[in-house]
């Protein structure tokens, strides 16, 4: 396990519990992120286009920023092993090359009976909310 991997067994969580990881987004994660999801939509990759919008200017995929959320959970905690069930995502600002996205995540309940944790969901650029929610995952127990 790197100092950037950690893992959890559903037995260690705790609300009150947080992880975060921060990433600065690029151009070529904007380009990536449009070839992987085909979401090809003008304002996140016409300069041109997304200067007409309300946003002025072209902006990321609001899904990338909540990739980072899944990194935490795949990486920080719980860690590698767990699943994923539902997540609730709110957009609230937009999100710009350049800029650095922390993604956020804490715990708020466990669910033994079925080893389910509950967590709220954030992201942040500076002292911005860009994204908020909740997620539930599944995390396996010790042994």
């Amino acid at each position: 396990m790197t100092a950037e991997t950690a893992a959890y067994a559903f037995e260690d969580l705790q609300p009150g519990m947080t992880a975060s990881l921060g990433k600065t987004i690029s151009e070529a994660d904007i380009l990536l992120f449009a070839g992987i999801s085909c979401d090809t939509n003008p304002v996140h990759l016409n300069e041109e286009f997304a200067s007409q919008t309300m946003f002025k200017g072209r902006i990321a995929h609001g899904m990338l920023s909540a990739a980072l959320i899944s990194a935490v959970f795949g990486t920080r905690m719980p860690g590698p092993g767990c699943i994923y069930i539902g997540q609730e995502l709110r957009f609230k600002a937009p999100v710009r090359a350049g800029d650095t996205v922390n993604a956020h995540v804490e715990v708020t309940e466990t669910v033994p009976e079925k080893k389910f944790v509950k967590f709220r969901t954030w992201c942040t650029v500076g002292d911005k909310t860009v994204l908020d929610g909740s997620a539930t995952i599944m995390v396996p127990a010790r042994g």
